[in-house]
């Protein structure tokens, strides 16, 4: 906990709300940067010109990239419109940050092959997933096993980026493997259902209260369970010990995905997203319509989805370099 009761009834406030412990901390960070910009004046006494006061000087002294000015605007936007219901307004003015496109790193399905070799046994059905069916890093950790649906041969995603839904394709070679995964799932909940002082499965958002039931249901719980119980923060800040099993930790995986690149000895940089980059542009490349390629994505913008056109035309846009010419007459 901090030392400014403002801000850990603040962190307080949003673990109740179910907001991420991860999402938390980042908010509390720019909101305590943003205190601290304008001298310790509490929030309330503040408003429209010292937000955008404050958010050019991130562009402007800090050099911060796009998207982290626009976190730390979703973080004073929670401040001001929930927590001190004080609306911002819509129409703020401030130097906004330049959004340099970058072209996607891609593997070929080659190397996409080699890094899922080198992978670790526990951890080669989560990168099979991230590249099988294009899944985000939390998307595929946060998986219950009622999220997988074996007679359609489709993964649910529920809550992704943006708050939306869909369903993404699953690659029928992995129905088996799934299928060791959930009874793996099973062992740890038949386990954990026995003990007294397990309180089940986190749920989001009020489904706890609307299903009483399902925190201690299979369905609910974790595809990729975490090895240890550990206490619910939420719970924990509000004076409960509640215990419960949580999914494997992303950074986990993450740096399993980067070992494996490094071992597979390749000359660009590979992460977790680098598989959904490359589940996209070999989509495309199959002949998939590029709606179609949105949709898995879960992209609300067309635009977003098309910059993996641009990894697929050969040179730069497909122009030829006159140096071919002269070299074929040789």
């Amino acid at each position: 906990m901090s030392k400014s009761p403002f801000l850990d009834a603040l962190r307080d406030e949003m673990l109740t709300l179910r907001y991420a412990k991860r999402t938390v901390d980042t908010y509390i960070y720019w909101i305590k940067l943003y205190i601290y910009y304008h001298h310790k004046r509490h929030p309330n006494t503040m408003g429209d010109e010292e937000v955008m006061q404050f958010l050019t000087h991130l562009t402007n002294r800090r050099n911060v990239s796009a998207n982290t000015q626009k976190v730390a605007l979703n973080a004073l936007a929670y401040l001001y419109n929930k927590h001190l219901k004080q609306p911002l307004s819509q129409e703020l003015q401030f130097n906004k940050s330049f959004v340099a496109r970058k072209l996607p790193i891609v593997l070929t399905p080659n190397e996409v092959k080699q890094l899922l070799l080198a992978m670790p046994p526990h951890y080669s059905l989560p990168a099979k997933l991230l590249y099988g069916s294009g899944l985000r890093l939390m998307e595929c950790v946060r998986l219950r096993i009622q999220d997988v649906d074996f007679n359609y041969g489709v993964l649910r995603i529920w809550h992704a980026k943006g708050g939306k839904h869909r369903q993404v394709t699953l690659a029928p070679e992995l129905h088996n493997i799934l299928k060791l995964q959930i009874e793996i799932a099973t062992r740890y909940f038949e386990s954990d259902v026995m003990k007294p002082e397990y309180s089940g499965v986190y749920l989001p958002h009020a489904l706890a209260r609307k299903y009483p039931t399902a925190p201690k249901t299979l369905g609910w719980h974790y595809l990729f369970p975490s090895q240890k119980l550990s206490i619910d923060p939420v719970n924990q800040n509000s004076g409960e010990n509640q215990v419960r099993r949580h999914h494997i930790h992303e950074t986990s995986l993450q740096k399993t995905v980067r070992q494996a690149a490094k071992k597979c000895a390749f000359k660009k940089p590979v992460s977790c997203h680098t598989l959904r980059h490359s589940f996209a542009t070999h989509l495309l490349a199959s002949g998939a319509d590029i709606r179609t390629v949105q949709e898995q994505l879960g992209h609300s913008d067309l635009a977003t989805t098309q910059i993996y056109t641009h990894v697929l035309q050969q040179g730069a846009n497909g122009v030829k370099s006159p140096l071919s010419a002269l070299l074929d007459t040789e």
